[in-house]
């Protein structure tokens, strides 16, 4: 008796370009309905790749953002502000995979061993400058300080 794998052929889109279009989608229909959320918290829920995942919290003070990231190191990953963007980006490396591949024919590969970035606008309303992130066991945890929104300054110019 021999083992067979049989797998359908697939179109070549992988499963992040496909839900890329949906996930601007969402946006936009939860941006034109509810703009005060996306105008007071600042993040776009859907904005950006597919990947990592997040969800995303209003608190009285902060927002929290949770991405799950298994199999990356803390090394491996990165988060940064610039211009009021707040981006994710890592590395996977897939050592694991390799040192199981040593001697073997693989048979099936669906573990991914690439690079991600995934980027937030930050509203006026939230500091970007005193950003907080944790990782452990896989999840990043981010916390984003709410701040008041400063009015313009506004002065009155004596007129000789």
């Amino acid at each position: 008796m021999s083992l067979v794998l049989k797998h359908p052929t697939f179109p070549g889109i992988s499963r992040d370009n496909f839900l890329t279009p949906f996930d601007r989608l969402f946006d936009t229909m939860f941006e034109s309905n509810f703009p005060e959320i996306v105008d007071t918290v600042g993040v776009r829920p859907f904005e950006g790749t597919a990947y990592p995942k997040v969800n995303v919290y209003e608190h009285e003070d902060k927002v929290g953002v949770v991405a799950e990231i298994p199999g990356i190191s803390k090394e491996d990953l990165a988060v940064d502000v610039e211009d009021n963007v707040l981006t994710i980006k890592g590395s996977k490396h897939g050592a694991i995979g390799r040192a199981m591949e040593e001697n073997a024919t693989v048979l099936r590969r669906e573990l991914k061993h690439s690079s991600f970035e995934r980027r937030f606008t930050l509203g006026e309303s939230l500091d970007g400058d005193n950003i907080k992130a944790r990782f452990k066991d896989g999840i990043l945890s981010i916390d984003i300080p709410k701040t008041e929104i400063k009015e313009p300054k506004k002065s009155f110019v004596k007129i000789s």
